[in-house]
């Protein structure tokens, strides 16, 4: 499906690919689903860290739009960083869950999803799709930046989830 234009569209896109995510995840075996394997991105070393970025990201999605919804702006992508240097955020994200489990983070990441489900209910076709409706999203669209939080987001990780799973067959 193309990039979502409408509120239906990136329910059904967000969802789609987060189920597509999950059943990717679960054709790995108990052990593989554990494993370290360097991902292209030389910061993820196993599902988890793929789990508990996507996570983050969900939390922060929800942030900039509980502030941004009060009419405020709030720092993105996150305080002390600029779109620029998202590598060394996502660096800081990788290291901050370190300690959680991969059973912890599916429980993570599943409860972040239904947070941004729920805020992305909240809103109209208009509010979520309008360019420069809202203060805090500059020159595009609430939509562009939910998409970009799940659907587009499980799309990279679907991707090099299929790498490990290729290297495996391979190996």
């Amino acid at each position: 499906m193309p990039r979502p234009k409408n509120k239906d569209e990136l329910i059904f896109l967000s969802n789609e690919n987060f189920d597509k995510l999950f059943l990717l995840i679960n054709s790995f075996d108990e052990k593989q689903k554990k494993n370290t394997y360097i991902f292209d991105n030389n910061r993820d070393k196993n599902i988890r860290d793929i789990l508990v970025h996507l996570h983050h990201w969900h939390l922060m999605m929800l942030q900039w739009h509980h502030i941004g919804m009060q009419g405020e702006k709030a720092p993105m992508p996150a305080e002390g960083y600029t779109w620029k240097t998202v590598p060394e955020l996502n660096k800081t994200i990788w290291k901050k869950y370190q300690e959680t489990n991969y059973d912890e983070a599916v429980k993570l990441i599943n409860s972040s999803f239904k947070e941004v489900q729920k805020a992305i209910n909240t809103h109209n076709n208009e509010e979520l799709f309008e360019k420069k409706r809202y203060k805090w999203t500059g020159t595009t669209s609430m939509g562009s930046y939910f998409i970009s939080a799940t659907s587009s987001h499980y799309d990279w990780a679907m991707k090099l989830l299929k790498k490990y799973k290729k290297s495996i067959k391979e190996a």
